[in-house]
């Protein structure tokens, strides 16, 4: 493989999908570490991440579109040490960290193996992985990163706030990964993989997500105790909220428009909103 099909594989700026579980934990700390704070974003996405990607594209294979890559680069046993050498060099970063951040890391590169290699293949279990990856990407993302940038113990994460937090970013991944696996039904069957978006159709994955959002909202308002935060919350997902009700109604009559291009355009305007919405929070808590 060459070095830009190699960088293609690691989907680097899918990793932008994944950056509002910092910011939140960055908005709920009243004085986080600001060194820690910059290795852990940069080692969770610019190596933790990828690495993940790149180990999933080696054992996928994909020749249809994946999350970030609309046309996947043959692969081979490069990208396999990539991924690893990249884990590595995440592990050494986090010992500048903390012990909980190296755990996580560990975890974190231990499950995700878990769901791609082709012996376990966790990925072909379809309830069971869409609630490790929502809780692995989302809620146990956003409580580690809460405890490493304030360099706490990790007996901090029974906090009963910190595990609502946790929750509502679990929610919110539980919403948005079937929704990643909805233009992927034709390749996931082709391998064989009963993905929870191919379970529950183009239409279910839809619906859930819709349910789950509403949840997550009602978690949210809950969680800042009705404040006006949650109207700027409402405010800064307005534009995906409609874009998403408008693709639901056009993919309920054509289930076809569930393709590759919409589900990315739906990606980063949602992404684009949540990170901005934090990134506001953050200011507007430090000001």
């Amino acid at each position: 493989m060459t070095a830009r099909t190699i960088w293609l594989h690691l989907r680097v700026p899918f990793s932008f999908f994944l950056l509002p579980m910092f910011w939140f934990a960055i908005s709920q700390s009243a004085t986080p570490d600001i060194t820690k704070s910059i290795i852990v974003l940069l080692v969770v996405h610019l190596l933790l991440y990828p690495a993940s990607n790149a180990y999933n594209s080696y054992f996928d294979k994909d020749e249809g579109s994946i999350g970030g890559l609309e046309t996947p680069p043959p692969v081979d046993k490069d990208l396999y040490w990539v991924s690893w050498v990249l884990d590595g060099v995440a592990l050494l970063l986090g010992m500048f960290v903390n012990w909980p951040f190296v755990l996580y890391l560990l975890v974190y590169g231990f499950v995700t193996k878990a769901y791609s290699h082709d012996r376990i293949r966790l990925k072909k279990y379809p309830i069971l992985s869409w609630f490790l990856i929502s809780i692995l990407q989302g809620g146990l993302t956003y409580i580690m990163t809460y405890i490493s940038i304030n360099d706490l113990p990790l007996s901090t994460i029974t906090e009963p706030k910190l595990l609502f937090g946790g929750l509502l970013a679990t929610l919110n991944l539980m919403a948005l990964y079937p929704v990643t696996q909805v233009y992927q039904h034709e390749e996931d069957a082709r391998r064989g993989d009963m993905t929870i978006s191919r379970m529950m159709g183009i239409r279910g994955t839809f619906l859930s997500a819709v349910i789950l959002y509403a949840l997550s909202l009602i978690g949210f308002y809950t969680y800042f105790d009705g404040s006006y935060v949650v109207l700027l919350y409402l405010a800064f997902l307005f534009p995906a909220v409609v874009f998403f009700l408008r693709w639901f109604w056009l993919v309920y009559r054509d289930s076809s428009l569930a393709n590759y291009r919409t589900t990315m355009r739906m990606m980063w305007i949602s992404s684009i909103g949540l990170n901005s919405f934090f990134l506001v929070l953050i200011a507007l808590t430090r000001s």
